[in-house]
């Protein structure tokens, strides 16, 4: 592609070394380092883990792929390389890509062969373009390119809603367990491939794809590194509660739960409170269900409910105290996380609450 040696040309080189470097790295880090550089309290999930490394090696073979074919002054043989290179990307990259959004979604274990299913038909004409050693079939596979990705990211965004309920169904603590991010790095990936499929011929696309697949490698990075590790829960039941045992884990609830102020245990789940009623978690996930909320808006209207308890005693005693200081002892590890709870079901913020306690 690139006949003379150029200052442009010795940056882009500089470029590809660092790409290759940073995915390498991140590679090897995923695959071989036992625990959390990110944040060392949180457990990030294996299979998650081991997908992502081998996305980050496919990337840095890529690297080492693409870049002879930049540096060939035959242009048939840089087209036919490149194209072998395209071949591979439908292969490897894109499909890994896909795999690595699935798995960051622990609800259930997603089939992964979906993501090589989705993308053979691009896999079949690179194929066929590679034998025919011409871009002809170019169009055809950026217009199936485009419907692959409204499709993919329409899905996305309905499994990560999907699993946002799971989450509320099943957890009282949200810290490092939403995947509203991993859109995020989904519209970052497809639109990566997007301009990879069509902006390719010129030395301003190769540093843009450059500089956009570093950013990529280290935003992917720090998202599988404090994405918490969940157990996958047993598929929703169609059993019913009878009136009897729903009045039952009702008083349970009230004794084991709110008595005992079990609540303030931080990342209590859904399975830890059941163990600790004696019941099983099909059952109280049909309690709070039949109740019309959450056990997470449960857990969080009684933390809530703390915190406002006190506040006014330490205001009825004069006492100083912090908001962060109150609601740590509420049960909250993360201000931030509290504050959006309490503005959910106070309307307001924690500051203006406060203020208007003060002065009453």
């Amino acid at each position: 592609m690139f006949e003379h040696i150029t200052l442009d040309i010795i940056l882009l080189l500089m470029l590809y070394a660092v790409g290759a470097t940073v995915s390498a790295v991140a590679c090897v880090y995923l695959l071989l380092r036992r625990g959390n550089a990110f944040t060392r309290r949180i457990s990030t999930p294996k299979r998650l883990r081991r997908w992502t490394a081998a996305f980050f090696g496919i990337l840095t073979a890529g690297h080492l792929w693409y870049l002879p074919g930049t540096m060939m002054a035959d242009g048939d043989a840089a087209a036919l390389w490149m194209l072998i290179g395209a071949l591979l990307d439908c292969m490897l990259t894109m499909p890994l890509a896909l795999v690595v959004m699935l798995c960051m979604l622990q609800d259930r274990k997603r089939p992964l062969w979906i993501a090589w299913l989705i993308t053979a038909p691009l896999i079949i004409l690179s194929a066929v373009s590679v034998g025919m050693r011409s871009y002809a079939l170019v169009q055809w596979m950026q217009g199936y390119f485009l419907l692959m990705a409204v499709g993919f990211t329409a899905y996305m965004v309905r499994a990560v809603r999907q699993y946002g309920r799971w989450l509320r169904d099943n957890y009282a603590d949200l810290e490092h367990k939403e995947v509203w991010k991993s859109l995020l790095v989904l519209a970052v990936i497809m639109l990566l491939f997007c301009y990879y499929v069509v902006g390719y011929g010129s030395i301003t696309y190769e540093f843009i794809i450059q500089l956009c697949g570093i950013a990529l490698v280290a935003y992917l990075l720090w998202r599988v590194e404090t994405l918490q590790d969940l157990s996958v829960s047993q598929s929703p039941s169609s059993e019913t509660i009878s009136d009897a045992t729903y009045e039952q884990i009702g008083a349970l609830l009230k004794q084991q739960c709110e008595d005992t102020q079990l609540f303030l245990q931080h990342d209590l789940t859904l399975s830890h409170l059941a163990r600790a009623l004696g019941t099983n978690r099909t059952y109280l996930g049909m309690y709070f269900s039949r109740q019309g909320t959450t056990y997470n808006s449960y857990i969080n209207d009684l933390r809530i409910d703390c915190f406002v308890r006190l506040v006014r005693e330490a205001n009825a005693a004069q006492r100083p105290f912090t908001a962060q200081e109150l609601a740590a002892q509420s049960g909250y590890r993360s201000y931030r996380t509290f504050s959006v709870a309490f503005r959910q079901r106070k309307g307001q913020s924690v500051t203006a609450w406060m203020n208007e306690e003060g002065s009453a």
